[in-house]
């Protein structure tokens, strides 16, 4: 039998799924082992095996293909773990990435973190500004040697950076994605100096208009890049020698999977590689069931992300906030908030607070008795009676509902003079409202209607919160996949191979109409065949085969004296005249669906600022036709019990499902609890649940009507 697995390690629990060629997939779930992150890997597999009945370390000789979702850049970038880099530039340009173009105190930042002006602070840089160094040379915007390269200077700087320590060094010299002769050979010269230093180099890895943009990306990517290389190979080298000799993939950020090799080249593509293995899971159900509008909402331990599909594709952005860090690197669009189970409720000032703060696997909730003190989401929904304390991870996890009270009732409750279960309401009820606000600010605040979109629920948490979420945004109909509870690992499992690439070759017209002048059709052409020529073969080197290629084409344009510019589809082919008269109507239809008509800048004229492709090779899998969940206990259970509903309901007896035990067309009555050995759904009262053909959850709430 031969297994496709996806892992995705997140901060608290170490999500699995095991597919066989039957298309039977079991959800596995273990905590996260902090200190290796290998370890909770392995315990994943040796489930897998336990519930395969395999002998104990055999299964990997069985796995043709291996996917992971992995927080190792991120948690390097956050942790500030990187390795101690330098960065060569023009002279004249040192400080651009420390200066950010003053975003750096609110770029990727949530609202409570910038909104007063004396608690801002500035993202601690990756690289000290005595390793920043500079050299002769200049390239101007035409593509021209205006100054000849300083070679003597470059050796003499080099020479500095490594008598410095570094261990890697960002290359990012001014106009160089128009001509990259200077950067190719000061990149020559630290390779003959230095050839063990790791050498990012922004020409290769981001030859896109911006200075600072671009060399934030390389610098990352510099600094990152040893840590993701001796991780990357160490994974591979591990799971070698234990037996596998399947692919072995490695989820990145822009909505696919590339190989290990290529992770250690360009780190920067994976420092959202966990939270888009949702997404991509969240597209491939959607196009199966003809859902075209989705919101991915993914409530783990420690933050709520949210995703959005329109027309069945994820919404991917050409530029990424990372750590207060502009990257320029496609990534699947995703928003997150400090909202997770793990979120930590506190009373300041006489008001209940919940997060951002979280408790995460260790030491946790209270209920995990591994030493937290501080009540958290999960506490409260363990004591509003909604997750079972016997059956959490399918009663292999038990947890400590008394604990919880104590802690509710010292920290929350008597503080603010409620009873424990009031106060457990409230926590569940301030965590469900921010993520419904965020919901209405992604829809509503970009010109969205909610009514258009089904809300996805999934992450251990999602399910038992997406009923009230979910509803208070008033979205079509509410979703906890079969997948729910390892949904970014089955996306690892399930993906196919991604690649993006993007050059810079920015064109102007002073006016609106003069663009279709303006543009050069066959200039256009010119690039956008070179790209796809260079994602191809690298597809076709990862494994895909040539019939199974597809090549998207985008254009970044924007308004002359704006800033932001919108990602513009291209038809495929020879560009004529026409092409470009059909790429500006494109571009001011997608403007006005988002800014309005009264936005528009006719008279500011046009330009195109870079372009890319974004490349798919689809890979062999077989289609999910059963779900099965590890831990599965059939034991006992009762048919209802009391869940607190707060003040308009208080105590009300709940249905209680065992949802192995459902079947498609099942219908449950809320108030409901549906129990899953990873996660717990929750049906609100005057809602209906109803299993579909894919045994996935279907919610609607008392306003909406049954399909």
């Amino acid at each position: 039998m031969a297994y496709y697995v996806g892992i995705d390690i997140g901060g608290t629990f170490t999500d699995a799924v095991l597919l066989d060629e039957s298309g039977t997939a079991r959800l596995l779930k273990t905590p996260t082992t902090l200190h290796d992150p290998s370890e909770g890997v392995n315990n994943a597999l040796a489930l897998a095996e336990e519930e395969l009945g395999l002998v104990p370390g055999s299964i990997l000789r069985q796995v043709d293909y291996f996917g992971l979702g992995t927080t190792v850049a991120t948690n390097a970038l956050i942790e500030r773990k990187g390795v101690k880099t330098g960065i060569i530039t023009t002279k004249g340009f040192r400080d651009a990435i420390l200066m950010q173009r003053a975003t750096g105190h609110w770029t990727g930042r949530e609202l409570h973190e910038i909104m007063h002006d004396s608690q801002r602070s500035h993202t601690e840089p990756v690289v000290e500004r005595p390793l920043i160094r500079e050299v002769t040379e200049r390239i101007d915007y035409k593509g021209a040697i205006v100054t000849p390269l300083d070679e003597a200077e470059v050796r003499a700087e080099v020479r500095a950076l490594l008598d410095d320590g570094v261990e890697a060094i960002a290359v990012c010299l001014l106009w160089s994605f128009r001509e990259p002769a200077h950067e190719q050979r000061v990149a020559g010269i630290i390779r003959e100096m230095a050839p063990d230093v790791y050498l990012s180099v922004s020409s290769e890895l981001a030859p896109v208009l911006g200075e600072y943009e671009r060399t934030a990306t390389t610098a990352l990517n510099a600094y990152l890049g040893p840590a993701v290389r001796g991780y990357m190979t160490k994974l591979d080298t591990s799971l070698r020698d234990r037996g596998l000799t399947g692919s072995l993939r490695i989820l990145d950020s822009g909505g696919g999977v590339i190989t290990p090799e290529r992770c250690g080249d360009t780190a920067v593509s994976i420092l959202t590689s966990g939270p888009a293995g949702g997404v991509l899971a969240s597209a491939q159900l959607a196009r199966r069931i003809g859902t075209p509008n989705v919101l991915t909402t993914d409530m783990g331990g420690t933050s709520f992300d949210v995703g959005m599909i329109t027309d069945y594709e994820p919404v991917v952005t050409a530029k990424q906030q990372v750590n207060g860090y502009q990257v320029v690197k496609p990534a699947v669009q995703i928003t997150a908030i400090g909202a997770g189970g793990g979120s930590i409720a506190r009373v300041v000032g006489g008001q209940l607070v919940v997060g951002p703060t979280s408790a995460g696997s260790v030491p946790g909730p209270v209920c995990y008795a591994r030493g937290g003190t501080q009540p958290t989401v999960t506490d409260a929904d363990v004591v509003l009676g909604i997750i079972d304390p016997s059956y959490f991870l399918g009663g292999s996890f038990g947890l400590d509902k008394e604990g919880a009270e104590r802690a509710m009732h010292d920290k929350i409750a008597e503080p603010l003079g409620l009873t424990v279960q009031e106060a457990a309401h409230g926590i569940k009820a301030i965590a469900d409202h921010r993520m419904a606000d965020l919901l209405d600010t992604l829809t509503v605040g970009q010109g969205h209607d909610p009514r258009d979109f089904v809300v996805f629920a999934y992450g251990g948490a999602g399910g038992a919160h997406c009923h009230q979420f979910g509803a208070e945004l008033g979205a079509q109909s509410i979703l906890v996949p079969a997948t729910a509870t390892v949904h970014s690992a089955f996306g690892a499992a399930m993906s196919d191979l991604h690649i993006s690439a993007e050059v810079s070759d920015p064109m102007h017209s002073a006016t609106w109409e003069g663009a279709k002048d303006a543009f050069d059709p066959d200039r256009l052409t010119r690039h956008f065949e070179d790209l796809e020529a260079a994602t191809t073969k690298e597809l076709l080197g990862g494994g895909a085969g040539n019939h199974r290629i597809t090549l998207q084409r985008f254009a970044d344009v924007r308004f002359r004296m704006q800033s932001k510019s919108l990602s513009v589809p291209v038809e495929p082919g020879a560009l004529d005249s026409a092409s470009i008269v059909r790429m500006m109507d494109a571009f001011r239809t997608l403007f006005v669906d988002l800014y309005g008509t009264e936005a528009l800048f006719l008279g500011a004229g046009v330009e195109i600022v870079s372009l890319r492709v974004q490349a798919k090779g689809e890979l062999d899998k077989p289609r999910v036709r059963h779900v099965v969940s590890a831990r599965a206990n059939g034991g006992s259970m009762p048919a209802s019990r009391p869940v607190y509903l707060g003040a308009e309901h208080g105590f009300a007896m709940a249905d209680v499902a065992r949802g192995t035990d459902l079947r498609p067309g099942d219908r449950v009555q809320g108030p409901a609890v549906i129990e899953h050995p990873g996660t717990t759904i929750f049906v609100g009262p005057g809602q209906t649940a109803v299993i579909d053909d894919l045994e996935n959850t279907v919610i609607r709430t008392s306003q909406q009507k049954d399909a």
